[in-house]
């Protein structure tokens, strides 16, 4: 219930700060990630695709040295430089790099005071305010940048996967939206996420929308944005996301569609895991080999049980199963393709993960010269 809890605060509500503190959190919790259904029943906005567009890609420019000022004040008094405990990854973090997001070259244009403190406010917003399955970065010489990890829900075929955001507050913010980037890997595994990164959101202004359902300037967050991501456009139906497709739920040919959506989904998914594996975001390195060395296990039983039968983002013990047919069988013949290339890629992030402990243990036990 804590998800619909946060959702009904975070839409249409009074927004009101937390007393949290921020968290650092080991990436090797056992918990799983809140259930989608329970946002679903708690949102209204609108999760239609709309077709993708390219933009014009501007020449970087730096922010003002004012602005700079301010933020490198803000980092070191509010949210410090993160832990140096390997065993931690920060939810909320300050970085530096910024050189492989999707906007590096985009002109963050004029910064205003007003902006800047809009920023700001997101930022304490999500330090405070995370849900333990969503992980942020943002960037101390580029305040208008964020990079966010979500992880995809239990009983969806979205589950144990890592997905990446790529997000750019504009210089009209907060009047207009944030612009929002997927890392599809060239994949398009949900409606609402195209292969061109496209990200379609009424609450983004990408789809038709009304009242809080669209951006409101006084009311909507970057955090209003990760959390309807994560409950409502990765949920556990994602076929009813079609515009077309909404009226065949609950009917026998929708629901049957429904499945053979998530099979295929599914699949995607583990493509994805794969490319994460292979290229992690900067700054994410540690999330992802310790996310996966963590919930390989759980992924590895789930490719088997699915390729015995058992529907896709079912819970344990469900006695639910496909039928035999050819969509279930090529289905299980490209399941069991990706399943062994996880298996293999699982044993050298295994590796991977013992390097990175012994580059952060090597860095933590250097004792500084007098």
């Amino acid at each position: 219930m804590a998800l619909r809890k946060k959702l009904l605060q975070l839409f249409c509500l009074s927004n009101k700060d937390s007393k949290k503190k921020g968290k650092s959190i080991d990436p090797l919790w056992g918990a799983s990630a809140p259930h989608s259904s329970l946002s679903v029943t708690a949102n209204k906005s609108h999760l239609d695709p709309c077709s993708s567009g390219t933009g014009n890609v501007l020449s970087m420019q730096k922010l003002k040295p004012e602005c700079s000022s301010m933020v490198s004040s803000l980092t070191r008094t509010e949210h410090g430089t993160g832990s140096s405990d390997y065993m931690l990854f920060n939810q909320f973090d300050v970085v530096q790099d910024f050189s492989d997001h999707h906007y590096a070259k985009t002109s963050p244009g004029k910064a205003t005071k007003d902006w800047v403190k809009a920023i700001q406010s997101e930022w304490n917003l999500l330090q405070k305010n995370l849900p333990e399955s969503i992980y942020v970065r943002v960037y101390e010489d580029r305040i208008d940048l964020l990079r966010a990890a979500i992880v995809g829900p239990a009983g969806t075929p979205y589950h144990d996967g890592l997905f990446f955001f790529d997000v750019r507050f504009p210089s009209e913010y907060p009047k207009c939206p944030p612009k929002v980037y997927y890392h599809s890997g060239g994949l398009r595994l949900n409606p609402n996420l195209y292969e061109s990164g496209k990200v379609c959101l009424s609450l983004l202004n990408t789809w038709w929308g009304n009242g809080c359902e669209k951006w409101g300037k006084s009311n909507s967050t970057m955090l209003q944005v990760l959390v309807s991501i994560q409950g409502l456009v990765l949920n556990d139906k994602p076929y009813f996301n079609e515009p077309g497709y909404k009226n065949t739920a609950k009917t026998t040919v929708g629901e049957k569609n429904s499945l053979a959506y998530n099979q295929t989904a599914f699949v995607l998914s583990c493509k994805t895991m794969l490319y994460s594996l292979r290229k992690p975001p900067k700054h994410f390195e540690t999330l992802v080999a310790r996310h996966f060395h963590e919930r390989e296990r759980a992924i590895l039983d789930a490719c088997s049980a699915y390729m015995s039968g058992a529907v896709v983002g079912s819970s344990a013990g469900s006695v639910a199963r496909y039928a035999c047919d050819k969509c279930f069988a090529d289905f299980k013949k490209s399941l069991t393709l990706y399943t062994e290339h996880l298996k293999t890629e699982f044993a050298a992030n295994r590796s991977r993960l013992l390097e990175l402990e012994r580059q952060a243990s090597a860095v933590d036990e250097i004792v500084p010269v007098s």
